[in-house]
């Protein structure tokens, strides 16, 4: 039975030092905010709306000519 004890009271013991180590972090450390950008590619906008996932080819360009054969 000491045995059990001293594993609980070690397992709590290391669970106060995650929650203490874890409120240290957040009133200590204040994050710096900074501008982020983001190049989307020509060809991505101009798609008229359809999404490409990466490695996809994307679809072509509707052009309301009929086709000739």
């Amino acid at each position: 039975m000491p045995t059990l004890i001293r594993l609980i009271v070690t397992l709590l013991f290391l669970a106060g030092l995650v929650y203490v180590s874890m409120f240290a972090l957040v009133a200590y450390v204040k994050p710096t905010p900074k501008q982020v950008v983001i190049h989307i590619p020509t060809r991505d906008l101009l798609s008229d709306g359809a999404p490409t996932l990466p490695g996809s080819v994307a679809p072509a360009q509707n052009t309301d000519e009929p086709v000739s054969q």
